[in-house]
Parts: C-alpha cells; sequence; structure tokens
C-alpha cells in the first residue's frame, strides 16, 4: 500500500495506520526493534527491554503491528533450528520500512541502537541476542 494514496479511503488507512505505530507500547516496540543490533528480536527480548509490561502485552501489540503489516514474524529454518536458542523473531517489514521512513518516524535509528547496547543484559538475554538469526 502506497502512502501517497490521498483518497479519502486512502487517508484512512493511512490515519490508522499512524494510530496503530504511535501508540506508546506499539511506538515503544518498534523502537526496540530498530534498536536491537539484527533489527530481529525475540518475544523474550522485547519481554525483557519492557520490564513494566507481560509478555502477554508485548505478545498482542507486536500482533496488532504484524496485522497492520509494520512488522513480520520470521522463523529460523527448520534445519537451522537449536533445541535451546529462539528460531522467532520480529522485524520492520519492507512496506513498515517504507511507511515509518515517509512519515518520519526512522530518524533516530543510531540513538536507538547506542540504548539498545547500554542495557545491562543478564546472560539469557545475551545468549538469545547473539543466537542464529534468518536472512531478513
Amino acid at each position: 500500500m502506497s502512502t501517497s494514496d490521498h483518497t479519502p479511503s486512502g487517508l484512512e488507512s493511512i490515519r490508522a495506520r499512524l494510530n496503530v505505530v504511535t501508540q506508546l507500547t506499539r511506538f515503544s516496540l518498534l523502537q526496540d526493534i530498530l534498536g536491537h543490533p539484527s533489527e530481529l528480536p525475540t518475544l523474550k527480548e522485547l519481554d525483557y527491554v519492557n520490564p513494566s509490561k507481560s509478555q502477554t502485552t508485548i505478545r498482542q501489540h507486536l500482533q496488532q503491528l504484524v496485522d497492520a503489516g509494520i512488522v513480520e514474524e520470521v522463523l529460523l529454518p527448520k534445519d537451522r533450528r537449536q533445541n535451546d536458542l529462539p528460531y522467532k523473531f520480529y522485524g520492520i517489514s519492507d512496506d513498515g520500512r517504507q511507511f515509518l521512513k515517509e512519515h518520519k518516524l526512522l530518524r533516530a535509528q543510531d540513538t536507538l541502537r547506542n540504548i539498545y547496547d547500554q542495557v545491562e543484559k543478564t546472560n539469557e538475554i545475551k545468549r538469545y541476542e547473539t543466537a542464529l538469526r534468518p536472512k531478513h
């Protein structure tokens, strides 16, 4: 969907998508995804950097971002999975990246990466952070 569609239905669609991405929790999740070293965090990593939110709440907000086409679930192929490491990741979709760029919501990515790097992480989160990721 092009965000340059200025018909009444096109503008309403853009407005609805902006409402999805600018809601505080979802916007925070987008920032966490963009700040992650691979831009493909797991639910556990997102849960860790959002301690005031339950994992269920995070999952629900991620699903809304997926439904809006901003975020996509990215799975590690079965033949590359390891028993004790994650295989499901969340990343910004190509369409989502374009939408965020057009609406000037990507400008702070370097700052977000620096902030993410400063977060003190447990050994488990460090293991998750360095786990094998699919190409995105």
